[in-house]
């Protein structure tokens, strides 16, 4: 009997691949990063809340960072519960959390075509928003493993989780996986979920706050930066392409 095996094509095959960003408003320490995201081919997305306090001197790194290839989106003015703030309606959520900081970013010369929801706080109308106001993506928030008062309420495995894998379907509305401290992950889940990424042809969404050189000390909250460059090592091993937030919906 003839056997026949259908391989997928070489164009659908390079499209696995992995989407990383960083939240809040660590410039410094994200740009010190730079000679690691230039070793291994990385780009990825910065998304800025607060820009009213930018200083000059972090303008000019994010329009490096920019420059570099890497993409700088918005993370909201005041980085407020957006469900709460909704509630007045859709032209006092602008007032305050969207139009001001667009300003500021707009001023710096930046114009971010994605989001990252403050927290992962959001509903359908706050979604609804963002995207007639010119979003092409908007990012949630997604964990690993969740306590409560001390109690392990689950644990999932990363390559468990099919939310957080982009199928290049012209999702517009995202969720990405948490790689902070806190979030208990390991090298070894890391992998299968790069694995996983490869085996589907989809890309796989992370996302962290401050780069950290050490345990979290005094309120710290971010991710291990030896453990950043593991997965980016082994991304490029997998030869999974990088993506920036607003690549995604824009690859059929």
């Amino acid at each position: 009997m003839l056997m026949i095996h259908c391989q997928p094509d070489a164009e659908t095959q390079q499209k696995a691949g992995l989407a990383i960003s960083f939240d809040d408003h660590f410039i410094d320490e994200w740009f010190a990063l730079r000679p690691m995201f230039n070793q291994y081919g990385a780009k990825v997305t910065f998304f800025i809340t607060c820009p009213d306090s930018l200083s000059a001197d972090e303008v000019a790194k994010l329009r490096q960072l920019q420059s570099d290839g890497h993409e700088i989106g918005f993370h909201g003015t005041i980085h407020g519960k957006s469900t709460e703030l909704i509630i007045a309606g859709p032209d006092e959520y602008k007032k305050i959390e969207l139009t001001p900081g667009m300003s500021n970013m707009a001023k710096a010369g930046f114009k971010p075509t994605s989001y990252a929801h403050p927290g992962g706080n959001h509903n359908e109308q706050v979604d609804s928003v963002l995207r007639a106001n010119g979003f092409k993506i908007l990012r949630d928030v997604s964990i690993s493993k969740r306590k409560f008062k001390g109690f392990q309420m689950y644990a999932l495995a990363p390559r468990l989780m099919p939310w957080i894998y982009y199928s290049f379907d012209n999702e517009r509305i995202v969720d990405a996986l948490l790689i902070d401290e806190d979030a208990g992950l390991t090298t070894v889940a890391m992998n299968e979920a790069l694995a996983k990424a490869t085996s589907t042809n989809k890309a796989l969404m992370l996302f962290g706050h401050e780069p950290l050189y050490g345990k979290p000390k005094n309120g710290e909250y971010g991710f291990y930066v030896p453990f950043l460059e593991k997965i980016l090592r082994e991304a490029k091993r997998q030869n999974l392409k990088f993506y920036t937030m607003s690549e995604l919906p824009e690859i059929n």
